[in-house]
């Protein structure tokens, strides 16, 4: 008697460890990985149902067990993504404050280093020459008062107004 083989495993196979390698391909990238289940899912299945044909007919088993243990690869790398996107999820109610609180930070240091540098005005006309130093904000008063004062014409000793050059 004359034994016939049977390809359909073989097919089973090869159809396993093409969707295998495609879901792996897909697992291994960032965020679409996660939609990698279920052709990983599609190629286990495959690749069992060859190989329950393979045992029975005594076939070989070499590319089902590929396509198998790929499939297999590719949807534990595909479920570990849910996992790093839930435990991003867990802390990304903490994300808004914290850049909230960043952001404060940095708008607090920027004002007080505008607040704390010196600023010169220099005004010249017709040879007169009038300037105000500011050193500090916490002498705000004491400048607005000699601003005043020079705006009115009223000048004091202290004030660094200098008549020509």
């Amino acid at each position: 008697m004359e034994e016939t083989r049977n390809n359909s495993s073989q097919n089973l196979g090869i159809a396993a460890l093409i969707t295998a390698i495609i879901t792996f391909v897909l697992a291994v990238i960032p965020c679409v990985g996660m939609i990698a289940i279920i052709p990983g899912i599609i190629a286990i299945v495959l690749a069992a149902v060859g190989l329950s044909q393979a045992n029975r007919q005594n076939a070989p088993r070499g590319i089902l067990t590929a396509g198998l243990i790929i499939g297999i690869i590719a949807v534990i790398i595909s479920l570990s993504q849910f996992f790093v996107i839930g435990k991003f999820a867990r802390h990304a109610n903490k994300w808004p404050t914290e850049i909230h609180d960043v952001i404060n930070d940095v708008k607090d240091n920027v004002l007080k280093d505008l607040e704390d540098n010196n600023v010169n005005i220099k005004i010249e006309s017709n040879g007169d020459t009038a300037k105000i130093n500011v050193v500090t904000s916490s002498k705000r008063k004491d400048l607005e008062q000699k601003l005043e004062d020079l705006e009115s014409g009223n000048s004091r000793k202290n004030d660094t107004v200098k008549k020509g050059k």
